[in-house]
């Protein structure tokens, strides 16, 4: 579904991504792990279109992604990609915030669009809020709204950029529930994320990123228990380091 190889990414002369390959399977859940500034964000922006690259290749569904092609928005309807700090429409309720996607840019009918829109919220339990606007929501809310509209274009794959992180830790459990059951349903994700519980739980293969590179993959069962390379056990060993 999602097809990384040899991807060169450069902001000026600093070197973000640095020979990355990576391979996201249909119904795969891949989490990517590593400390902050490792590129892992950059990489996900890279699948989605919303950054070029200078070197390598990404495809999603068979689709070479070129933000400068007419091609992108078949790309982009094909992978869907939820992020750190929501992203919704301040002036837009949470129905408004699900269907603009599938109205404005697939051509959607409003009757059809929000139908689906409301069976989607009501999924990410959220039905009886489609009226609310985002300042009347929680931000777990919020982040489970920005996912119905991810899912609203009816994408073959997600991204997620560390959906969690602007999160209370109290409402970090209810977002990583509705990512969950989509893992069960069979839906393709790339999942960028500090939550190691939830990688080693829900994915199927786990990468660990460091300065632009991937320094190892594997199975979560083997990557978050017995990792091989130094610099990945120095990592685990720090994000989990039980507390005092």
């Amino acid at each position: 579904m999602i097809e990384v190889e040899n991807l060169v990414k450069s902001f000026g002369a600093h070197r973000v991504l640095d020979g990355i390959s990576l391979t996201v399977r249909q119904g795969q859940v891949v989490c990517v792990i590593g400390p902050s500034g490792s590129g892992k964000s950059t990489l996900l922006r890279c699948v989605n279109g919303l950054e070029g690259y200078e070197g390598g290749e990404v495809r999603v569904d068979g689709l070479r992604v070129d933000r400068t092609r007419p091609e992108i928005r078949a790309v982009r309807r094909r992978v869907s990609m939820v992020f750190q700090r929501f992203n919704l429409f301040p002036h837009r309720t949470a129905l408004e915030n699900v269907t603009e996607g599938p109205i404005f840019a697939a051509g959607e009918a409003r009757e059809e669009a929000e139908a689906h829109a409301r069976a989607l919220l009501a999924r990410v339990g959220l039905a009886g809020r489609e009226g609310a606007y985002p300042s009347q929501l929680s931000g777990g809310q919020q982040q489970r709204v920005a996912i119905a509209r991810a899912l609203a274009m009816r994408p073959r794959a997600v991204l997620f950029d560390e959906p969690t992180s602007a999160l209370d830790p109290e409402l970090v459990g209810e977002v990583l529930s509705v990512m969950r059951d989509l893992a069960r349903e069979g839906m393709t994700m790339a999942v960028v994320t500090h939550e190691m519980g939830f990688a080693r739980e829900v994915a199927d293969h786990v990468v660990f990123m460091d300065k632009g590179r991937v320094v190892e993959e594997g199975p979560p069962a083997e990557l978050l228990t017995a990792p091989r390379e130094p610099r990945t056990q120095d990592f685990l060993r720090r994000v989990l380091r039980p507390l005092d």
